[in-house]
């Protein structure tokens, strides 16, 4: 994939370990950081899954990585258990899934950015992979802040009221820790402070038309929630998918 150059910003896939570490060492500021955890100029976060990975890094003109995420390609369903998601859900039901997939994960931000461009131009890079590799099938863990369901509590009601996995691709329970915001009383949710609650990536997958887990799986170690989310390429509303596309043909 050539780099994408979008006003003060560049996204291309990382090209050596150099690269990767700074992918590593921004996930340990966006996720670790916040713990309380000492940081000693250096320290990164890494696992065994990121050399199977392809690594998208977004700087800025100065050369700050300012966004990364990264792609596990997937031939199709049969090969779900090699999934980061696979250790937190049991994804039985997609192994019937019979095209290309790929997991989009570790996405996170520096702290100190907040351009919106920066959002803009990693979905656009976003739907130049998933373009160029055939995919069919986005997927990946959307995270909630915090280990307490109540605070979420308007994004949980409307995940149950309207975004639920079809019944046919339903993940099970898998973690240990979970929160079933689907069962108990139904709480109506408010449309405005719903989406208000919503992480902002799980806000652009529902606006593709994706879906979630009926439970939020509790991570004690990074102090989230998470809930399996994923993204039909077919079923994506058809002027959503014409702004993507033209997003990721716009010319720099």
């Amino acid at each position: 994939m050539t780099p994408m150059i979008r006003g003060r910003y560049t996204a291309r896939l990382a090209r050596d370990q150099a690269d990767l570490r700074d992918a590593q060492r921004l996930r340990w500021l966006a996720f670790v950081a916040r713990t309380g955890q000492a940081d000693d100029g250096h320290a990164t976060e890494a696992d065994a899954l990121d050399p199977q990975c392809s690594h998208m890094l977004i700087r800025d003109a100065e050369g700050r990585l300012v966004c990364s995420f990264r792609f596990l390609p997937l031939e199709n369903g049969s090969q779900i258990a090699r999934s980061y998601s696979a250790q937190f859900y049991d994804l039985a039901a997609l192994q019937d899934f019979d095209g290309p997939m790929v997991e989009m994960g570790r996405f996170c931000l520096h702290p100190d950015c907040r351009d919106p461009d920066v959002i803009r131009l990693a979905w656009a890079a976003l739907t130049r992979f998933v373009h160029d590799s055939g995919t069919e099938m986005l997927f990946g863990c959307s995270s909630f802040l915090g280990c307490e369901p109540e605070p979420h509590a308007q994004a949980f009601a409307m995940l149950r009221e309207r975004h639920l996995a079809p019944r046919r691709w339903w993940p099970r329970v898998k973690a240990p820790q979970v929160f079933r915001f689907a069962r108990g009383a139904r709480q109506a949710a408010d449309p405005r402070q719903a989406m208000a609650a919503m992480p902002p990536l799980l806000r652009s997958y529902l606006a593709l038309g994706g879906w979630v887990s009926d439970h939020a799986v509790v991570d004690p170690v990074l102090r989230t929630m998470h809930v399996f989310t994923g993204v039909e390429i077919r079923a994506i509303p058809p002027a959503r998918r014409r702004l993507l596309s033209a997003m990721a043909e716009q010319p720099a």
